[in-house]
């Protein structure tokens, strides 16, 4: 079994932490496990795309197009850019959020419409509206955590699991907030 992963989001959204999260609890279920480095332009609110590779034994962490078992997309434009990746059986895990990239903001170029229908098209979509569910928890930082408890839910891994992962991942002061948004993500599918 072999298990491809791909976090896309807008600098700022802690992708590496739900990057962190989920390769730290597949290590912790005794798989081998390669997370890529971000790529993207994080400090600008750029795109970020990490990848995770897990299995019995993993060569390399590049997710190549039409590879991807699951796309974990923070932002609906970065999960409509990285619909190629997506394999004919694989799942879209979007937020419904929407960030205007610089085009968008400087009138160059409107945001794209229809989204959600375009991507259901290629393959399987769970939308979440996890900025209202971070909220919720008690901060709008923790949507990578509410996404992380969406695919958690629909993955091999045990509940208690993830939990763990959380516990020893995320720093102390932050670990309420994240336990919260975890489970709101985690119960809303």
């Amino acid at each position: 079994m072999l298990k491809q992963i791909m976090i896309v989001g807008v600098g700022g959204q802690g992708t590496l932490l739900a990057s962190r999260i989920l390769g730290n609890t597949v290590i912790n279920e005794g798989y081998d496990v390669k997370v890529s480095e971000v790529h993207g332009m994080s400090q600008r609110g750029g795109s970020v795309v990490t990848y995770v590779k897990y299995g019995e034994k993993v060569y390399s962490p590049i997710v190549e197009k039409g590879e991807a078992d699951i796309i974990l997309a923070f932002e609906m434009l970065e999960a409509y850019r990285a619909l190629p990746y997506l394999s004919e059986n694989g799942t879209m895990i979007a937020n419904t959020q929407q960030i205007d990239p610089m085009p968008v903001i400087t009138g160059a170029a409107k945001y794209p419409e229809e989204i959600a229908d375009k991507i259901s098209r290629k393959g399987k979509l769970v939308t979440v509206d996890a900025l209202s569910l971070a909220k919720e928890a008690g901060n709008i930082k923790a949507v990578n955590v509410v996404l992380i408890g969406v695919m958690a839910k629909n993955s091999e891994i045990p509940y208690e699991n993830w939990i763990k992962t959380i516990k020893e991942t995320v720093p102390p002061k932050f670990l309420e907030v994240n336990l919260k948004a975890f489970d709101l993500g985690y119960q809303s599918v």
